[in-house]
């Protein structure tokens, strides 16, 4: 699914109009983005949570030139559903 297939459906459900909708989910987005940027999670009671974890410092290879390189502690963004949300697609989700 699409951020304009969400958009689509958000709309048809609510009757909003598309651009309303996409103004909204951007507008989330931004939202979601600048608050882990700036270090803070988001909760979604229900959902999930946008957290970020931090990375520690480690030594990686550069098989190309056969050298050992150090890659700095970093943070990076990730996602983490909700109980009843895995529960929800365990239970729900068939296996193509």
């Amino acid at each position: 699914m699409t951020k304009a297939d969400i958009v689509t459906k958000v709309a048809n459900e609510t009757g909003v109009e598309k651009a309303a909708v996409l103004a909204t989910v951007e507008s989330f987005m931004k939202n979601v983005k600048g608050s882990l940027a700036g270090g803070e999670n988001v909760y979604l009671r229900g959902f999930g949570s946008f957290i970020v974890k931090k990375r520690a410092e480690k030594t990686g290879r550069n098989i190309s030139k056969n050298q050992s390189i150090i890659i700095p502690a970093h943070n990076i963004p990730a996602f983490k559903p909700a109980k009843t949300f895995v529960e929800n697609v365990k239970t729900k989700v068939k296996v193509k």
